[in-house]
């Protein structure tokens, strides 16, 4: 899952959507500085913590509950396989990882333009959640949620909001453009213009299994 179906049920709780938003933030910033759920999940056990920082660690340890299920998914499972077969024809022979990266990430992505073609105004209100936040207190809450200190979300968070980037997946030479700032971050090959119109054929495919992609297990704590 990706910013958007973390983080849609929480939208009046700025805090538990940045939490939500943690992971990925640290992804980006050094993909070795992890956000562990245990220690999320530990910061919520001892419930001492300024409530900001506790609604961060409930968005973090969600976050996690949702990866896991949704990677579970049959459903995830087969789409990837199939796209990453399809993605033969874009990469080469050697390029077995990248395509099975791609046919992953892609539905995550295209799953989160799915909800905004349904609620026009929910990349908005996303935003708008993220910009209720000090920066300052997401640091405060990964210092002790990441192995180690993160001081670089004081400069990534107002970034992340000022270029709005989840836009961008709802068009597909916006979304390769985007896809490629992830394969060179990572270190893979940049993927080629002719993916455009593959990307296009995918989201159609993610769009008529959305809803099955995005219904968890009755036993999922929301």
């Amino acid at each position: 899952m990706n910013y958007l179906a973390h983080a849609r049920p929480y939208l009046d709780d700025p805090y538990r959507v940045a939490g939500t938003a943690l992971p990925d933030w640290m992804n980006v910033i050094d993909r070795r500085n992890k956000a562990r759920r245990s220690r999320a999940e530990a910061m919520l056990a001892d419930g001492s913590h300024d409530p900001s920082l506790m609604a961060v660690a409930r968005g973090c340890v969600q976050h996690h509950l949702d990866d896991a299920w949704f990677h579970q998914q049959s459903q995830f499972a087969s789409l990837c396989t199939h796209f990453a077969v399809q993605l033969r024809r874009f990469l080469g022979i050697d390029q077995g990882h990248q395509r099975g990266f791609v046919g992953h990430i892609v539905i995550e992505l295209l799953l989160d333009a799915v909800l905004v073609e349904r609620d026009s105004q929910l990349l908005d209100r996303y935003y708008a959640a993220l910009q209720a936040i000090d920066p300052q207190r997401i640091v405060a809450a990964a210092n002790l949620i990441c192995i180690r200190p993160a001081p670089a979300l004081q400069e990534l968070i107002p970034r992340f909001i000022e270029v709005r980037f989840l836009e961008d997946y709802t068009s597909d030479t916006r979304l390769l453009y985007r896809l490629n700032g992830v394969m060179r971050r990572i270190g893979f090959p940049s993927l080629p213009p002719e993916l455009t119109e593959w990307l296009s054929h995918a989201r159609g495919v993610v769009r008529d299994a959305a809803d099955d992609l995005l219904s968890p297990p009755g036993d999922v704590p929301r």
